[in-house]
């Protein structure tokens, strides 16, 4: 325990000396600010892709700002402290992508006492089970945007480039797109695109020493008293427009991210078929990724806002339904932390 305490330390002690030293991007006030913080800690970490996800935590009566240091900014970011169902919580908005979700979190692992990531927002659908409005809980969650695109005239038999140097593998899969052919004659010369699993350093690994991973589990503990949530009523209307039935929370096996917005029925069968995916987005595997490598608990609450490729509508239902599957994300993730033990 000792050990991994000081691996803990050693990390962020690094990741603080870097950010300093990039143009002096953490003022002498931040850091201040930020040691104070941590004194209070540790906190959970909630992070949230976007300013309209955000705002159901922010306005709930749930959440209380630090009543003397309400924020921090840094690196662009602002690191709202406080207490959501009396539990010391620091909340940070990302922006959309991989991108900004890994490095948001990133930041708040490096810079703040974290003991957990708890991360909320919507997601498209792939699941025709469900419905919009329902909040699902992914066990297992990865990273679908990684691709080896094979080149014509090779197959499923033929190894990939580089694949002997260990950079590559044929093991989780690959999207044939002439499968998609609307004349099955046709040849497609886009050919096959293998999805690859990312590269991680645990911080507990040697540097510089990589391994893979393509499903990242959530944390057991977390995923366990999730099942906890399944009985909570949601809101099923917005203004004069409802559901066909109250939406529930579930939990489900699986989840994908890439920096992709999924508006494709073809896409979302083949995704749900090949990968037992219910919830897509674009931000929970980056999350996942920096959590694995950081070995830091977490769970991904995403409430579902569309059926990707639509249903019995014309037009993406996200456009109507983001407002509601927000709030029920909330209503999940402020149940959720009154189950943690203090």
């Amino acid at each position: 325990m000792l050990v991994m305490f000081l691996l803990e330390w050693l990390v962020i002690l690094a990741s603080v000396n870097v950010i300093r030293s990039a143009n002096a991007a953490v003022s002498d006030y931040a850091w201040a600010n930020i040691r104070r913080v941590n004194q209070e800690g540790p906190y959970l970490g909630i992070v949230v892709p976007n300013s309209f996800e955000m705002s159901p935590l922010l306005q709930s009566p749930s959440f209380v700002p630090h009543d003397k240091l309400p924020y921090i900014d840094v690196a662009g970011r602002r690191f709202r402290i406080g207490k959501v169902e009396n539990k010391r919580v620091i909340v940070v908005m990302t922006g959309l992508s991989m991108l900004n979700a890994g490095v948001s979190t990133e930041l708040l692992l490096s810079l703040f006492k974290i003991k957990g990531i708890l991360h909320i927002g919507i997601a498209e659908n792939a699941n025709p089970q469900l419905q919009i409005g329902d909040v699902t809980i992914p066990q297992y969650w990865a990273h679908t945007g990684l691709w080896n695109w094979q080149r014509y005239g090779d197959g499923p038999e033929d190894k990939l480039s580089l694949e002997s140097n260990g950079d590559y593998t044929r093991s989780v899969g690959y999207l044939e797109l002439s499968d998609f052919n609307s004349n099955v004659k046709d040849q497609n010369l886009l050919n096959n695109v293998w999805y690859q699993p990312e590269e991680v350093f645990p911080v507990d690994g040697y540097p510089e020493i990589r391994q893979h991973a393509f499903w990242i589990p959530v944390n057991e503990l977390y995923f366990s008293l999730a099942e906890k949530l399944e009985g909570i009523k949601l809101e099923g209307c917005l203004n004069s427009t409802c559901l066909p039935r109250r939406p529930l929370v579930t939990r489900v096996e699986r989840g994908i991210s890439a920096n992709v917005f999924v508006d494709n029925v073809a896409y979302r069968e083949f995704v749900y078929t090949k990968f037992n995916a219910t919830a897509i987005d674009m931000e929970s595997a980056a999350i996942a990724l920096v959590c694995l490598q950081q070995r830091t608990p977490f769970l991904t609450i995403r409430a579902l806002s569309d059926l990707a490729g639509g249903g019995s509508s014309t037009s993406n239902e996200a456009a109507i339904f983001a407002p509601l599957a927000a709030h029920n994300a909330v209503v999940v993730l402020l149940k959720f932390i009154s189950l943690l033990n203090p």
